[in-house]
């Protein structure tokens, strides 16, 4: 195995610039082949944006750019699976819930691995992929839906709020081991933040209320990822020679 390593090492092209500015704009990359093996690396860092352009100042992931590359990545031949990488404040519902329902529906295997934080609706994001990963010191902050600018005050406008609510708790409950009951008491929780309503939960908590699969980091999310390919691969292998 160390010689196949260095073998590859020695044969490996430093990243072009074309790629460095690829990583630069978009937070996106194509990783080195390994166990013959074609990985997306993706990033949700920041604000996610919405219809709306956030401020100059702010960090943001457009969903413009993800959308079509998620597309592109389901239709590559050699595209093998997908990491993802988030430390995201949140940001608009609607980009947000379309982002994780095109992860979702990927036919390739994808993982995903929080750092930092990964809040708001940065919690379908993260639960939208086959599995997921937080490292020890990462959080996932659960809250009600958060509107800003004109709101008519009618029966109307907080039975919409309501609705998206239920989209979210219910793709969380859906993509991950929680129920819908139990991320809505969290996110109603009173007793949790200082100036909101709603829960923050920590790497290990994340795991045993079942929001997130597992606690690691980057190397138990490759691995993982290289095993879910590995099986994929052998199954399709196994389907063909049946028929």
């Amino acid at each position: 195995m160390e010689n196949k390593e260095k073998a590859v090492r020695e044969t490996e092209l430093e990243t072009t610039k074309e790629e460095d500015e690829h990583v630069k704009e978009m937070g996106m990359l194509s990783l080195d082949r390994r166990r013959n093996h074609q990985i997306e690396l993706l990033t949700i860092i920041g604000e996610v944006e919405g219809h709306e352009t956030v401020s100059g100042s702010t960090k943001a992931t457009k969903y413009e750019h993800l959308l079509p590359k998620l597309a592109q990545i389901e239709n590559s031949v050699q595209t093998d699976g997908v990491l993802i990488l988030l430390n995201t404040l949140g940001g608009d519902v609607e980009a947000g819930l379309a982002i994780a329902e095109m992860i979702a529906s990927l036919s390739k295997p994808t993982v995903s691995l929080v750092l930092g934080g990964c809040h708001s609706i940065g919690g379908p994001l993260a639960v939208s992929a086959d599995y997921s990963f937080i490292v020890p010191s990462g959080t996932m902050i659960i809250h009600p839906v958060r509107t800003s600018g004109m709101f008519i005050g009618v029966a109307q406008s907080l039975r919409n709020i309501e609705k998206t609510q239920d989209r979210i708790t219910g793709f969380l409950a859906e993509h991950s081991g929680m129920s819908q009951e139990r991320i809505e008491e969290l996110m109603l929780d009173s007793t949790q933040l200082v100036k909101d309503v709603g829960t923050m939960l920590e790497g290990k908590r994340a795991v045993e209320e079942g929001l997130i699969d597992e606690v690691g980091g980057i190397r138990d999310a490759l691995n993982k990822l290289h095993e879910m390919i590995d099986e994929k691969m052998e199954n399709t292998d196994k389907n063909y020679e049946m028929t």
